[in-house]
């Protein structure tokens, strides 16, 4: 027998479900470029008109909530239709929407499961740290390697605070969304200076976890919240 909560959060991944597939195929149905190269999805923007923008904005939401579309393209369509300042300010509209979807989505899915699983764990407890969780979306937002779907699904199912994940999300997507704005069909990816960056990044939180456990009540451990002593407040 099913429960009427199991019934409502399935509802809700239907409807989005739902929702997602009609704008793929109001997108497609508009002429949307098959190949989305940068500067084919600027001039089919610009031909667009007024709804360009919206469009733009619609397919960022896309890449990030189900991923059929590349979010870097995109970026780097939206500077060559508006230019870098009103490019990037779209493309991170449409990508925030899209994470802050895939992030309530895990919560509503994941996060009572997991809470209950890892109730003692600094991450996914009610006590979670929201210091550690804010740099380290952040961190994950810099690289253009990490999945914009994967980290804003993953974030949903800790105990970071939705405002906290929207805040790390937009500071961690400007910078390489205006770069990406900026260099319009010129961009490309260095592939070393990502991965190595990516490297770098996934060694710092693997590490880190390592010696926190370690030295527990270190001074990071302290500015991370992750341990409390007789006067620390959170």
């Amino acid at each position: 027998m099913v429960s009427g909560d199991t019934r409502f959060k399935l509802s809700i991944v239907a409807v989005v479900a739902i929702v997602m597939a009609l704008l793929w195929l109001l997108l497609r149905q508009l002429g949307m470029p098959a190949s989305l190269a940068p500067a084919e999805i600027s001039l089919w923007l610009n031909s667009q008109g007024p709804l360009g923008p919206l469009l733009l904005m619609l397919m960022m939401v896309m890449g990030v909530v189900v991923g059929p579309i590349p979010t870097l393209p995109i970026s780097a369509a939206s500077g060559l239709a508006y230019g870098m300042l009103q490019g990037t300010l779209i493309a991170v509209t449409g990508a925030l929407a899209g994470a802050m979807i895939a992030f309530w989505l895990a919560r509503l899915l994941g996060r009572d499961v997991v809470a209950r699983k890892f109730g003692n764990n600094p991450v996914f407890s009610s006590e979670g740290s929201q210091r550690f969780l804010f740099i380290a979306v952040m961190l994950t937002r810099l690289i253009p390697l990490f999945s914009y779907a994967l980290v804003s699904y993953a974030a949903g199912v800790t105990a970071i605070h939705a405002w906290r994940f929207a805040v790390a999300s937009l500071i961690g997507m400007l910078p390489m969304t205006f770069v990406f704005a900026g260099l319009g069909h010129t961009f490309e990816l260095n592939p070393v200076l990502t991965v190595l960056a990516a490297v770098v990044i996934l060694v710092i939180m693997s590490v880190l976890p390592l010696y926190l456990s370690r030295k527990p009540e270190s001074a990071l451990a302290r500015w991370l919240h992750l341990y409390r002593g007789p006067g620390d407040q959170r």
